[in-house]
C-alpha cells in the first residue's frame, strides 16, 4: 500500500488491525467473542474489549452487549477497557457507555506512516545516548521505573505483560531501550526512553508503542530516533505500515515524519 489518502488508510486499519488479537497468547489470558465484540481476559491491567464494527446494533440490544461486559467484569472484580473509536457507529455509542458507568480516559489520534521512507532514516539518538534491544526481566523492570517517573503512577503492569508477551513468543515484539550515561561502574547507564514494536501477522502493520522520555531528555531527537529504529525492524519482517495511537505530545513528531491521522481513540474504562 503507497496511497496515504486518509479514507483508505482508516478501512485497511479497520480491517486488518481492529480484530487482530495476538496469537499465542500469553498463560492466563483468553480470547472470547460476544457477538461483534472480542473480548481478551487475563491481561495485567484488566481486560479489553476491541470489534472491527458493532454490525449495526442500536438501542435495547447495544445496551444488553455493554451490561453483559459490565456484569462480567463486576463478577471478576476486574477493570476493562472498551476501545472506542472516532468514527465509530452508532453515533450516541459513547453516550451510551458513560450511561453504563464507562469513564473516558485521554482521547489519542490514530496515525499511520510508510515503513520505506522511515527505515531508510539513519536512527541518530544525542551524543551520550545509545539505543538497545532487551528482553530481560531486569531492563524491562527498568523500564517500568522511568514510566513511573513520567507518569508519576504505579506502571509495575507493564514489566508483567511484556514479559508474558516475549515468553509467548518472543517474534511478535521487540523492546527498545535508550540509554545514558554508561560507564564502568554502570555498563547499561540510564534508561531515558523506551519504545516498542508488535508485528501483526498477515496485515502488512506492525504497531508502535511506549516512547515516554525522562522530562530533563525530552527534545533532542530520542524519540524520533526511536522510531527510525523499530521502523528498520519492521522494514525486516516485511511490514509496510506502521501504525501509533498517538499522544498531542507524540501526534505532532510523527506528523512530520509523514505519518497521517485516520480517526481517534478514547478508551472508556469500567471499573468494579
Amino acid at each position: 500500500m503507497t496511497d496515504l489518502d486518509v479514507n483508505t488508510l482508516r478501512d485497511a486499519y479497520d480491517a486488518r488491525l481492529r480484530a487482530a488479537v495476538p496469537d499465542p497468547v500469553p498463560p492466563g489470558v483468553s480470547v472470547e467473542r460476544d457477538g461483534p465484540l472480542i473480548r481478551i481476559r487475563g491481561l495485567d491491567h484488566g481486560g479489553f474489549l476491541t470489534y472491527r464494527t458493532l454490525d449495526g446494533l442500536t438501542g435495547a440490544d447495544l445496551d444488553a452487549l455493554i451490561a453483559r461486559q459490565r456484569a462480567l467484569f463486576t463478577e471478576l472484580d476486574e477493570p476493562v477497557e472498551w476501545k472506542l473509536h472516532g468514527h465509530d457507529e452508532p453515533a450516541d455509542l459513547a453516550d451510551r457507555l458513560r450511561a453504563a458507568g464507562f469513564e473516558p480516559e485521554e482521547q489519542e489520534t490514530v496515525v499511520i506512516g510508510p515503513v520505506a521512507p522511515l527505515a531508510d532514516t539513519l536512527p541518530v539518538p544525542p551524543d551520550g545516548v545509545r539505543l538497545r534491544e532487551v528482553t530481560a526481566r531486569a531492563d524491562l523492570d527498568r523500564i517500568v521505573a522511568m514510566t513511573e517517573v513520567v507518569w508519576n503512577e504505579p506502571r509495575g503492569w507493564l514489566a508483567d505483560g511484556l514479559e508474558k508477551e516475549i515468553a509467548a513468543d518472543p517474534k511478535a515484539l521487540t523492546v527498545v531501550v535508550a540509554e545514558a550515561g554508561q560507564s564502568d561502574d554502570a555498563p547499561d547507564g540510564e534508561v531515558v526512553s523506551a519504545g516498542w514494536i508488535r508485528y501483526v501477522p498477515g496485515s502488512g502493520f506492525a504497531t508502535l508503542w511506549g516512547g515516554s522520555t525522562l522530562p530533563e531528555w525530552r527534545h533532542r531527537g530520542i524519540y524520533r530516533s526511536l522510531v527510525a529504529y523499530r521502523a528498520r525492524l519492521a522494514s525486516v519482517r516485511g511490514c509496510t505500515m506502521l501504525q501509533v495511537d498517538a499522544s498531542d505530545a507524540s501526534r505532532p513528531i510523527l506528523q512530520r515524519l509523514g505519518f497521517v491521522a485516520v480517526t481517534t481513540t478514547t478508551p472508556y474504562v469500567y471499573t468494579p
